[in-house]
């Protein structure tokens, strides 16, 4: 099925029962910062804030009698799910929806109120999906896909037809968020066709580049486990049907960090004042990056593709959205410890905005402080800042784009292992749900000593650890079969900004014992 007949079914979708035509606006503030006309599509607009109902409603309309009578099943951490319920109430037909049980509790309660019965399953769609295909195979129902079939993939391409229609100008690229690839194969199916000119952009996020690797592959591959930040685009394995379509239409695929992203969703409030996901923003996050290196054009185009986003997830976006957007600078730097040390410091910052500064007593000789900047002219400044600090005697380690520190060491400075040579610091990822954490203790079983635990979640999928423990040198073959066991996702953890605050103290041999005494007595 070539490019041409998805168009057919594209314009031959009645989407309308369900979607409304969403505007494309001219995002003023944004466009002024980047020199460019920068438009929206608002698909976060739609009566379930996302573009997901144009695919299923296409999809469902198509039914057999007997198979609506038999109703639907779908697997979705949300923005689809609530797409087949509605389309499901306007059709009639029953719907059953499989969600992770990691899925945000305002996805799932908007599944229940439009009346699709909810069952939660698994960590990740992986699980959710094989549940889904078993309630089918029980129910005689049909799975409605969320992105690997034709019919979804020509509802999602609706979503061009209305924005070449709409646009009183050429659009030089349109940027697409992309998952499973529905959305990337309808609209490239369809620009293509009426503006072939137009560039067609996808846009992942770091971690979760399934759609880049499937076209480097000549066919879908797994990628693994994948960030599950921008939820809504989480996906290890992209469609067979997006690819074989999309393949020779996507100009370009770009690939944006979590931090831009997060700038992104700030950008699109400033300009809307409306609140997207992350998965929303990609589009306008690529806009950015495509930009940034160089990439032409004076329209361009960024599709909103939902609005899905919980008060808890805003918190996290909120905190990386400066740094994403290179208005932040994280940084340490070790100062003398004696009187006047830290006022000589701060007037060697200069009139700088402060937005974070840590400090705990360590060393009779030297202070390690952890500092948060907000500098008005921009990242490209911080190297000038650096070099008067160092000038100054100020020894300074740029800590913007260590993850570590973002997510870890600015919530903890200070405090030391009591226990020299036998601390291992290690992260993990949790996944969000009760009980995981008992489950990981228990798998421990007091074999090892926590020596520290940091867990942070703010609004993120899934919880993220630094966890220390104290392991003997006999004992590393069996901890490793610990780790190896848990089930958690785990990497050793060795970060000279770390050392900085968190590494071994020098004891004499009174104090080590009086260490290994109270070490026994921490958690685990």
């Amino acid at each position: 099925m070539d490019h041409l007949e998805i168009l057919k079914r594209i314009v031959a979708a009645p989407v309308q029962a369900v979607a409304r035509e969403t505007p494309v606006e001219r995002a003023a503030l944004l466009s002024e910062k980047l020199g460019r006309s920068i438009w929206l599509k608002r698909e976060d607009l739609q009566p379930v804030f996302s573009f997901k109902l144009r695919g299923a409603y296409a999809r469902m309309v198509r039914l057999s009698e007997s198979e609506k009578a038999a109703g639907v099943v779908a697997a979705s951490a949300g923005n689809h799910a609530q797409g087949v319920a509605l389309a499901a109430s306007r059709l009639g037909l029953s719907a059953r929806v499989v969600m992770p049980r990691t899925t945000p509790a305002i996805k799932v309660e908007a599944v229940r109120r439009l009346g699709a019965s909810v069952i939660l399953h698994g960590d990740g769609y992986d699980a959710a999906q094989a549940r889904a295909h078993a309630e089918c195979g029980d129910l005689g129902a049909t799975f409605i896909h969320p992105f690997d079939d034709p019919d979804v993939i020509a509802g999602q391409g609706t979503v061009a037809l209305e924005l070449l229609r709409q646009m009183t100008v050429t659009p030089a690229a349109v940027f697409v968020p992309v998952g499973g690839g529905g959305l990337l194969a309808g609209i490239a199916a369809a620009v293509k066709s009426i503006s072939p000119a137009t560039k067609v952009i996808g846009v992942e996020p770091v971690g979760a580049a399934s759609f880049a690797a499937a076209l480097r592959a000549g066919k879908p591959v797994d990628i693994g486990p994948v960030n599950l930040f921008a939820d809504g685009v989480a996906v290890r394995k992209v469609g067979e049907w997006p690819v074989r379509i999309a393949a020779g239409l996507v100009d370009d695929m770009i690939t944006v960090t979590v931090d831009e992203i997060c700038a992104a969703v700030h950008d699109v409030f400033l300009d809307t004042r409306a609140l997207i996901e992350p998965a929303g923003a990609l589009a306008v996050a690529g806009i950015r990056r495509y930009l940034d290196a160089g990439g032409s054009g004076q329209h361009l185009v960024a599709i909103n593709s939902g609005a899905n986003i919980s008060l808890e997830r805003m918190a996290h976006v909120i905190e990386r959205a400066e740094i994403g957007a290179g208005r932040e600078i994280l940084f340490t730097a070790t100062i003398p410890e004696q009187p006047g040390s830290f006022l000589r410091f701060c007037r060697t910052l200069g009139r700088q905005e402060l937005t974070e500064f840590n400090y705990r007593f360590a060393s009779l000789d030297q202070a390690h402080v952890f500092v948060g900047l907000r500098m008005e002219k921009g990242r490209s400044h911080r190297r000038e800042l650096y070099q008067r600090l160092n000038a100054a005697g100020f020894e300074v380690l740029d800590l913007t784009d260590n993850e570590l520190a973002r997510d870890h060491l600015r919530h903890m400075v200070g405090g030391r292992c009591p226990v020299p040579g036998q601390e291992q610091l290690y992260r993990f990822r949790f996944p969000e749900r009760p009980g995981a954490l008992e489950e990981f203790l228990t798998q421990l079983k007091g074999r090892w000593s926590i020596s520290l635990f940091h867990y942070r979640n703010h609004g993120a999928a899934y919880g993220r650890v630094l966890a220390g423990f104290l392991v003997p040198d006999g004992d590393q073959t069996a901890f490793s079969d610990f780790l190896n066991a848990a089930g958690y996702p785990w990497e050793r953890v060795c970060d000279s900004a770390l050392d900085r605050f968190l590494g071994p103290l020098s004891h004499s041999s009174s104090k080590m014992e009086e260490s290994a005494k109270l070490a026994h007595g921490t958690i685990a």
